[in-house]
């Protein structure tokens, strides 16, 4: 009996590209500087500032939820590229503050926007969260299984903030990031460069539910972190992938109008443009003076900050790089919406 042809299957074709179409961003209400943090923790504005760049952080209200704060941000996004929510194919959101196992936090914002039908999930590659997100936005719309797609990077750390640590207690804070992507006919996200530090897992963590005992006082699990060895980490390792991030996308570190880094530390900021030789017509982010770090909203809110002040401008290429808990990391040049 002859060989029966096995049947070939199909495969989606997307855009040639991707690219960000639109911003929104929510920055946690209540401000908290430097001499208010010093009355919870021994420590004093001066070293604080000296030591990370930041002069006050943002924390949420109660009312202020990851769902809440994701949910405006994607508004925001969404009415600036002139979308409703049921052309959004696909949520994705970068979080480690949503508590509930199952189901995702993509879940509930879709049913919020009313982007009923919309793919949506979670990933949980911390600070380094947007990165990924947006690696897998290009992807999903280059292979042709979605043609809008909002990345969302949100976080409420200031309750999973450990205030009897006065080496990290000081860093955290609260927000959401949204970015729209769509199709492009030309190239606008540049390739990702990632991957992990697996060895040195333990060296940021959130403790997990049966912890949370522990801790009389504490209702949500508290974040570890060791931060010399991240500083380290983060000096060399990080700092040479940004490197090649560029080099990536084909482009020379003068092509470039703005580096918007994961916003962890100033000094790692400033330890990444001596590396990279940037010329002084880069537009650098500092976000992280007024904000504190807010892991894998950070980014986007940043974004959305520098192109409503006219720091950065559409069409602007940008190295954007995540770093954090895993230890994992992530990077890619972008044209900005």
């Amino acid at each position: 009996m002859p060989d029966t042809p096995r049947p070939t299957l199909t495969q989606a074709q997307g855009a040639p590209s991707s690219r960000m179409l639109a911003t929104g961003s929510v920055r946690g209400s209540r401000v908290v500087s430097n001499e208010e943090m010093c009355t919870m923790i021994d420590s004093t504005p001066e070293w604080i500032q000296q030591r990370t760049g930041i002069t006050e952080r943002r924390w949420a209200t109660a009312e202020e939820t990851p769902r809440s704060m994701a949910v405006e941000a994607a508004r925001k996004a969404l009415a600036k590229a002139g979308l409703e929510p049921s052309q959004v194919d696909a949520i994705v959101i970068a979080t480690v503050s949503h508590h509930r196992p199952s189901p995702s936090l993509a879940t509930y914002v879709a049913h919020d926007l009313g982007s009923i039908g919309a793919a949506a999930f979670d990933i949980n590659a911390a600070c380094a969260g947007f990165c990924y997100c947006t690696s897998l936005a290009d992807s999903m719309i280059r292979s042709g299984s979605a043609t809008h797609i909002l990345v969302i990077g949100v976080e409420k750390l200031s309750e999973m903030t450990n205030i009897a640590d006065r080496g990290t207690a000081f860093l955290f804070s609260d927000g959401a990031g949204a970015v729209l992507f769509g199709p492009s006919q030309t190239s606008a996200v540049g390739p990702a460069v990632w991957g992990s530090a697996a060895d040195k897992v333990e060296t940021i963590e959130i403790e997990d539910w049966t912890q949370v005992a522990d801790h009389p006082r504490v209702s949500h699990p508290l974040i570890a972190m060791d931060g010399r060895n991240v500083f380290k980490w983060a000096m060399t390792s990080v700092v040479r992938k940004a490197g090649e991030a560029i080099a990536e996308a084909g482009i020379t570190p003068t092509d470039l109008d703005a580096f918007i880094p994961h916003q962890a530390n100033d000094r790692i900021t400033d330890a990444m443009l001596r590396h990279l030789k940037l010329p002084e017509s880069v537009e650098v982010c500092h976000d992280i003076a007024d904000m504190g770090n807010t892991s894998a909203a950070s980014i986007p809110i940043a974004i959305d900050r520098m192109l409503e002040r006219g720091q950065v401008h559409s069409g602007d290429l940008a190295l954007i790089i995540g770093f954090g808990a895993g230890l994992v990391f992530a990077g890619q040049v972008v044209v900005l919406p």
